[in-house]
């Protein structure tokens, strides 16, 4: 049942990206699509503290043109999907939050609010509420991980796995650059401008040096953002899913889907390790590494990441499809 009634006129064939709510997973979920409707699904999963609007227009509208329905969303902490307010950490205000968080980064127990887990529910309960029965999988980042988990724990829902920019948690891989550490878990201002200045600073140590962002393009993307949804404590939230989430190598190592795992070989963040060691500990995956790209999704990525993804759901389509014609053809 649809949350908010917010859709436009459409015709039979064709949706549009304007924003949606529905219930799922006992939360709203805001989300958008685009691209036919009785095209092959991709489901995109975006990372830490980021909205649906991380994924570029021109991402979203390639694959479309490409023949595929695009679905984006917010995950839960984020954007116009549900704040997670009943948890008894919450409570306890920001200072516990940021405590948890740091007692999670040193590696020290702590029991986050929700897991990564949970947020992978949230993306098969949107697929269920959609009436999707299986899409491509794509997540960047931590949208990765939680890609990861839907690819290992409901092979019945996707098609293939995309990875971008993210890792299977093994603990024995390096750590992101101190600098970009730091940077991340700053506390996160409550001044409109200060905000907006400090997000920059963070793009500007992960951005792709490859693909450089001009400063009006980079600044027009934090302003979005920001107006549209500004609310630190679900990234301190999502950091703790992440920190508090384990190794997931023995569970990629289960994965039997087409998968593709795309890292920036200029990545501070999760350094390009991170991403051979995804592709490593899933059979048969293939490992794409981008030279020039850091962490985001910089226009320049734009078309690469387009090709690379496009080709990849087109050639498992195409080998789901074959491995169904004999079955078909027994049954005549």
């Amino acid at each position: 049942m649809r949350g908010r009634n917010r859709r436009p006129h459409l015709d039979e064939n064709t949706l549009h990206s304007t924003t949606l709510s529905v219930r799922a997973n006992g939360i709203e979920i805001e989300y958008a699509e685009s691209g036919a409707r009785d095209a092959p699904v991709i489901l995109l999963i975006m990372g830490l503290g980021m909205q649906l609007i991380a994924w570029p227009d021109a991402f979203c509208e390639g694959l479309a043109a490409r023949g595929f329905r695009v679905v984006r969303f917010d995950n839960r902490d984020v954007g116009g999907s549900t704040k997670i307010k009943s948890t008894k950490l919450l409570t306890l205000g920001r200072i516990a939050l940021a405590a948890a968080l740091a007692r999670a980064v040193a590696g020290l127990p702590v029991k986050a609010p929700y897991t990564l887990r949970d947020m992978a529910n949230d993306a098969i309960g949107l697929l269920d509420a959609l009436g999707i029965e299986r899409a491509h999988i794509v997540g960047a980042s931590m949208g990765g991980m939680i890609a990861q988990i839907i690819a290992a724990e409901h092979p019945d829902r996707a098609k293939s796995l995309v990875s971008i920019m993210s890792s299977s948690g093994n603990p024995a891989l390096p750590h992101p650059d101190p600098k970009v550490l730091r940077a991340l878990l700053r506390p996160r201002p409550r001044n409109r401008e200060r905000a907006i200045r400090q997000a920059m600073e963070l793009y500007h140590l992960i951005g792709s040096p490859g693909f450089p962002t001009s400063e009006v393009e980079l600044r027009a993307k934090v302003e979005r953002s920001i107006n549209r949804c500004y609310y630190p404590e679900g990234l301190t939230r999502h950091l703790l899913a992440v920190q508090t989430s384990g190794s997931r190598v023995e569970m990629l190592r289960g994965i039997r889907l087409p998968a593709l795992v795309l890292h920036g070989s200029d990545d501070p963040l999760i350094p390009v390790e991170a991403g051979k060691d995804t592709a490593a500990n899933i059979p048969g995956a293939k490992l794409r590494i981008i030279p020039g790209m850091g962490h985001d999704l910089a226009g320049g990525l734009v078309p690469i990441l387009v090709d690379a993804i496009a080709e990849h759901c087109r050639s498992a389509d195409r080998s789901a499809a074959r491995a169904a014609a004999p079955s078909i053809q027994r049954t005549r």
